[in-house]
C-alpha cells in the first residue's frame, strides 16, 4: 500500500459503468440483448472533445489501468507507468478512457453476470466474442461519452490488436493507432499455448462445464493456465537473471514439492491470479486471441486490410519478446508501408520479454513520449 499518492499518479479513481439496451450483434451469430461496460477515465475531456485517448487492455488486465482504488491497494493500475501527469499518456493533456472488455470479469457483462432474458448467470452460455465485437462495443461507449474521434487508440499485446481493428473498422474515428507488442494474427505455437491453458481449466474437477458459480471454482486449472502463460510472457534472460537455478531452501530435498525459486514464483503468480480472475473469462479472452485475423476478410492480404485506414501508426516491439517477436511487428509495419500509410516503428532493447510493454523501460517511455507529443500537436 502506498504511504502517499505519488505526484505523477492520477490518484484515487473509481470504476464507472455504462449500460446499453442492445441488441449487440456478435460475430458468432448471436446477440447480446443488452450489456454493461465497466470503465475508468483519467484527466479531463477538453471543450473540443479532441483529446480523448482509448486504452485497450490485454488478456488478463481490466479497466483499472492507472491510479489506486483506495489507500489499501498494494499496487496501482496495470499501466500506471505510462498513464498520469507528465507520463507518456499525460493526464494533464489527455482524457484517457479504459474499458473492461465484454466477457471480462471486472464489471462488464460476462460469464459472471446475469443474462437479462433469464435472470440467471450466463456462465458457459456467454457467447464467444471477438476483437471486432469488443471494438463495436467500445465504439458505442465512445458515442455515449460524446467522443466522435479518438486522438489515439493504444494498447499492448491483445490491446494492440484492438487498436489495429479500430483503425480498420472505424477509420474516421481515430487519428493515431499505437500497436505495442502485438501481432497481425497468432502463430500456431501461440494458439497451441492457449489451447493447453484452456485444457488445464476445463479439465479441472471443479470446472463443472463452466457452471461453477456459487460452488468451488476451478482454481487449480486456472492456476496452471496462468503459470503457463506467465512463462511465455517472460524472456529466458529475465528468468535467469531473476531466479537462475536458486534453491528455495538452499539445498535439495529430493521430492516433487517446490525445490527452485522459479517454481515458488510461478505458483505464487498462479495462486494470486485465481483470486482476481475468472476461468470462463480466461477461456473467452484466449479464444478471441486465436480468432484475431483482420486480413482474413481481405483474402489474407494485410496491406489490403490497412488500405482503408486513415490513422497514423506507431508500432513498437521488444527484442526479447518471443511470444509476439519483433518479426511480427515488422510484418505489420511492412503491410502499412505497402498500403501507403504513415507509420513509425521501433524495436526497444529490453530484457523483460513480452511483459516489457508494462514496464517503465527508459527507451520505451522515451519513444511513447516522443510520439504522444506529435499526437498533442494535432489535438
Amino acid at each position: 500500500m502506498p504511504d502517499s499518492i505519488p505526484a505523477d499518479s492520477v490518484g484515487l479513481v473509481e470504476t464507472q459503468y455504462r449500460t446499453f439496451d442492445g441488441p449487440l450483434a456478435l460475430d458468432c451469430g448471436r446477440e447480446l440483448p443488452g450489456f454493461t461496460l465497466a470503465y475508468e477515465t483519467y484527466g479531463t475531456l477538453n471543450d473540443a472533445r479532441s483529446n480523448a485517448l482509448l486504452i485497450c487492455h490485454a488478456l488478463s488486465s481490466d479497466q483499472h489501468a492507472a491510479g489506486y482504488h483506495s489507500m489499501d491497494d498494494a499496487k496501482p493500475g496495470w499501466w500506471d507507468s505510462c498513464i498520469g501527469p507528465g507520463k507518456p499518456f499525460d493526464t494533464d493533456e489527455f482524457f484517457v478512457v479504459c474499458p473492461n472488455n465484454l466477457g471480462g470479469c471486472k464489471g462488464s457483462t460476462g460469464p459472471n453476470t446475469a443474462n437479462p432474458e433469464t435472470g440467471e448467470l450466463y456462465a458457459s452460455d456467454f457467447p464467444i466474442v471477438t476483437v471486432r465485437d469488443w471494438v463495436r462495443s467500445q465504439k458505442l461507449l465512445a458515442d455515449a461519452l460524446g467522443i466522435t474521434r479518438w486522438a489515439a487508440v493504444a494498447g499492448g499485446s491483445l490491446g494492440g490488436m484492438q487498436a489495429m481493428q479500430w483503425a480498420i473498422d472505424y477509420p474516421d474515428r481515430l487519428a493515431h493507432a499505437l500497436l505495442i507488442a502485438a501481432a497481425p494474427k497468432l502463430s500456431a505455437q501461440n494458439i497451441a499455448f492457449n489451447e493447453v491453458a484452456r485444457q488445464a481449466i476445463v479439465s479441472d474437477a471443479d470446472f463443472n462445464g463452466g457452471r461453477y458459480y456459487g460452488q468451488p471454482a476451478p482454481k487449480k486449472g486456472l492456476m496452471l493456465a496462468r503459470m503457463l502463460g506467465h512463462i511465455t510472457y517472460l524472456s529466458d534472460d529475465a528468468m535467469r537473471d531473476k531466479f537462475g537455478r536458486e534453491l528455495k531452501e538452499g539445498k535439495l530435498n529430493f521430492n516433487f514439492d517446490i525445490e527452485f525459486q522459479v517454481e515458488s514464483y510461478l505458483r505464487y503468480q498462479g495462486e494470486s491470479f485465481t483470486n482476481r480472475f475468472d476461468a470462463n473469462t480466461y477461456l473467452l479472452m484466449t479464444r478471441a486471441l486465436d480468432y484475431f485475423d483482420p486480413a482474413a476478410d481481405f483474402g489474407g492480404d494485410l496491406a489490403a486490410a490497412f488500405a482503408r485506414t486513415a490513422a497514423r501508426f506507431l508500432v513498437v516491439s521488444f527484442t526479447t519478446d518471443w511470444r509476439f517477436p519483433p518479426a511480427r511487428s515488422r510484418e505489420i509495419t511492412r503491410a502499412l508501408v505497402q498500403a501507403g500509410k504513415q507509420v513509425s516503428y521501433c524495436t526497444v532493447k529490453a530484457h523483460q520479454g513480452h511483459d516489457a510493454f508494462l514496464m517503465p523501460v527508459p527507451q520505451y517511455l522515451a519513444v511513447l513520449d516522443a510520439y504522444t507529443s506529435q499526437i498533442l500537436a494535432g489535438v
